[in-house]
Parts: structure tokens; sequence; C-alpha cells
């Protein structure tokens, strides 16, 4: 049958790639506005899911939804279950720590200390393998710059872009030291849906060249 309807699954607590609109109740953001362009371009029309990012790829697998577009790192853990688009996005992870932190300034001062991740991501994944620290996931990334403003954490680590988006709306962290890593962001399909994956990539192809 021929596809009139995408289904989207994101994890809409990550500004500014994907949020919800508090006005509309929507997801608003750079990927959803991506994927809505592919969309139009394939005649499918888009319907969000918003979903918590720990369990996006169990939803993606169970069919909850045909796509996933959510800030994610195309990693080989993850390509080993999904198939991911041709990349369109570069990020890294990044320390953020209170502003009137002035020991902590780079990545070898972490040791030790109390560090917020959120569940499921990459950040995560390279907190955890690093020696000394105490880390603490979240559910979403807010929750924990607001655990380090209310002095319970030490440092965040998290994706850059995101990171310098939620210091420029709540100025209340900074960043320090170097990017500590580069990452592609994918969008996610189930393994059997070739057509799908290469139809996303004919429309992302487009409109990079655009």
């Amino acid at each position: 049958a021929e596809r009139t309807v995408l289904r989207i699954g994101t994890d809409a607590t990550y500004p500014p790639f994907e949020t919800v609109d508090p006005e509309t109740g929507r997801p608003t953001g750079f990927d959803i506005d991506l994927v809505t362009a592919i969309c139009e371009m394939n005649g499918w029309k888009p319907e969000f899911i918003v979903t918590p990012f720990d369990g996006i790829i169990p939803g993606l697998r169970s069919k909850k939804y045909d796509l996933v577009i959510s800030a994610m790192t195309i990693t080989p853990e993850r390509a080993a279950v999904v198939n991911f688009s041709d990349p369109y996005y570069l990020a890294g992870q990044t320390i953020a720590v209170p502003l009137d932190d002035t020991i902590t300034l780079g990545v070898e001062d972490l040791v030790g200390k109390r560090v917020g991740v959120q569940l499921g991501t990459t950040g995560e994944l390279m907190a955890k393998r690093m020696d000394g620290l105490h880390v603490f996931s979240f559910d979403n990334i807010g929750a924990a710059f607001i655990d380090m403003a209310n002095g319970n954490l030490d440092a965040v680590l998290n994706d850059f872009p995101t990171t310098q988006s939620y210091i420029k709306k709540h100025g209340t962290a900074k960043t320090v030291g170097k990017i500590l890593s580069t990452e592609f962001y994918g969008m996610a399909v189930r393994q059997s849906d070739a057509e799908l994956l290469a139809d996303i990539n004919r429309a992302l192809e487009e409109l990079k060249a655009d």
C-alpha cells in the first residue's frame, strides 16, 4: 500500500532539536522542521509520537512508529538493531558546570564529581566509561541542569548544541574544556524498511543540496 502517514517517534525534551511548543502542545525544533520537509517531499503526513529517549529504539522495533528523529547519534551498537539515514548533523559531548565553578577546566577534573547525564544517551555511555565519576542519569537533560542549579550535581555531560541552547535560555551554567567527541545524528528506521530509508535519504540529499 502507498504510504500516506509517517509516524515519527521523538523525545521532545531536547531543544533546539525537539521540544514541545507550550502554546500548541506540538513538537517543534530543528529535527521536526527537517523531518516535516522530508515528509512533504515524499507526500506523507507526519504524525509525531512523543516518547522518552531511553525506550525510543524498542518503540521503533515494536512498531509504535516508523521513524525516529531525536538528536540520535549514529553508533555501532544502535546500528546493529536499526538502520540509520545518512548523517544530518555533527555534534559532540561537552561538560557544563555551574557559573561559579572556577576549578573544573576539563574532563580530568571530573574525577570524584557528581555528573548528570540523560538515560540512554552517548553522554551517559561516555560518563560511565570514565573512572571515578559518580554518574546520575535523568529522563531528560533539563532535569539534570535543574539538579545542578540546586547544588546536587557538579557537572552535566551532554551534546554541545543542546547544552548551548539551555545555557542561552537559562544562564545558570557554562561549558568548559573542549568538545569531547565527534558524533553524527541520523534518523532511524526498522531494518526491514529499506524502501522507506531510500526515500528519506533521497529527500535529505535534495535538502542538503538546496
